[in-house]
This record gives C-alpha cells, structure tokens and sequence, in this order.
C-alpha cells in the first residue's frame, strides 16, 4: 500500500508559485531520491507533506487526511537543509537526539491507525531503558561518540547535520524524509550515511524520501526517483531514469536553465 499520496498539490514561496499540480505516491518500503535543481520546488513540498505551509490539493497518509493525518505525523522523521544554532545554545548532542523521542500518548494514536491500513511497525513503550539504548545507538550511526556531551552550538555544520539525523532516526519513524541531508558533511561521514540509510530502510522497513542533487547518490542509492522542477517530470523506477538519455538530458537543461534565472540574486536558502 502506499505510506504517501501527493495527490495534484500546488503551494507558493514568497508569493511566486513553487510546485505545481505535483502528483506521486509513495509505497511501503521505497526508497525514494527526489531530483531537482536550486529553486525546483523540493523543500516547499517536503514543507507541504509536513503540514508546514498552506498548499492546494491532496495529501495522505496511509490513505489518511483531516486530523487523522495530523495524528500520523509525529510519526514522520524529517530532516532539514541546515539547523543553525547559537554557541551558547544550552542543549547537548544527547539532548537534541533525545527530542526525537515524542511522547507514548502521539505515538500510540499514530501507531493504531497505520496498523488499521496493514502496516506492520512496532515500538516499544514505556521502557526509558530501551529509549536510552536507541539514543545510543543514534549517536552511533553518525559517528558522534566523541561528542555527545557537547553543546549542539559548539558543533561544526556538518556536525550538527548529522545530529539531526540521528534526532530523526530516534524515534524510528515510519516515514523518514531528508532535504539534503548531508550537505557540509565529509565523504567518508557520507558514505556511511548512504550505508545506514539502506539498512534501516530494508531491515527496519522504514520508508525514506530525500533530496539531493547528487545524481552519483540517487543513482547508487535510491530505489525510486522523482524529478521535478516546479513540475513533475518522472516518478518511477531508478533504471527507468538513468537509462532515458531524454529524462536526464532534460534534468540537465532545467538545472541549467534555473541556475541561470537565479544567477547573481541570493536567495538564502532553496525553495
């Protein structure tokens, strides 16, 4: 069944429109690498899926809308472009890992209606220990032992990236959605991400959605790809993609052609 419907969904960015009449579905188990250049509209639908921005159409979960969808989603990891923090931010790596863990009662509610639709995640509750044990186990898949106990401010960029991704994986979501997750991140720190992101995905069955604009990533990585530049041009099979000369000859001019629309104007941060 799919975890995720985008169902002909359009939404603005700073009154100019950003993604336009985009529809896709997301089964159980994808592992899905959306494609786009700078501007092409990729955090402005993450923000759509996470109820962050107003947007028109359809978007479900399990089949869900309305507050049964609301419900659902404390059960969504998500991991963002980048999280600046002040130096004297008070919170320790373990502390920000920590906030990944949402209460029972969210958890509980979320649990029952997926379970409803089929889906067969778990979570044990009501163990501090086992919380604990997962906050650990967290901390080491993004190799951050050495620096557990320090403040989140302290951190270099890419440090900090990766304490959001342990943050997101804490809790063992059932849907785990990264807007270019390792961005300031080092190769070797990469290609150990690109590794655990695999695993969790086939052994934990958690269904993963990122952005990037590595095509060597998606390629090696994904299961599934999008992409999209305000539209949707392909959704489907990773083969599928990198076979099509004219899909990725078309990526490559809509790149192209965006980089020289935004050449010259800094924007902050994609859309």
């Amino acid at each position: 069944m799919n975890v995720l419907d985008v169902e002909n969904v359009s939404a603005s960015y700073n009154g100019a429109l950003a993604i336009n009449k985009i529809t896709f579905g997301v089964k159980e188990g994808d592992l899905l690498g959306i494609v786009g250049p700078n501007g092409a509209g990729k955090t402005t639908l993450f923000r759509s899926i996470l109820g962050l921005q107003s947007y028109q159409g359809k978007i479900k979960l399990f089949g869900y809308e309305g507050s049964q969808y609301s419900s659902l989603l404390p059960m969504v990891g998500y991991v963002p472009q980048k999280v600046n923090f002040e130096q004297n931010f008070p919170a320790t790596v373990s502390d920000v890992i920590a906030m990944g863990l949402l209460s029972e009662k969210k958890l509980r509610k979320g649990v029952k209606l997926i379970q409803n639709r089929g889906c067969s995640w778990n979570r044990v509750f009501g163990e501090s220990s086992k919380d604990r044990e997962k906050i650990e186990k967290a901390i080491e898949i993004v190799g951050l032992e050495s620096l557990r106990d320090r403040r989140i401010g302290e951190l270099s960029g890419g440090e900090q990236q990766r304490t959001f991704i342990a943050n997101a994986l804490v809790k063992e979501p059932v849907l785990l959605i990264m807007d270019e997750p390792v961005t300031g991140v080092d190769m070797e720190v990469q290609n150990k991400f690109y590794s655990v992101l695999r695993k969790i995905n086939k052994e934990n069955k958690i269904t993963i959605i990122w952005a990037s604009h590595d095509l060597t990533a998606i390629s090696d990585h994904a299961t599934k790809v999008a992409c999209m530049n305000r539209d949707l041009f392909f959704h489907g099979q990773r083969d599928e993609f990198f076979s099509n000369k004219d899909l990725l000859k078309t990526y490559s001019e809509s790149a192209m052609q965006m980089h020289m629309h935004d050449h010259g104007h800094d924007h902050g941060k994609e859309v």
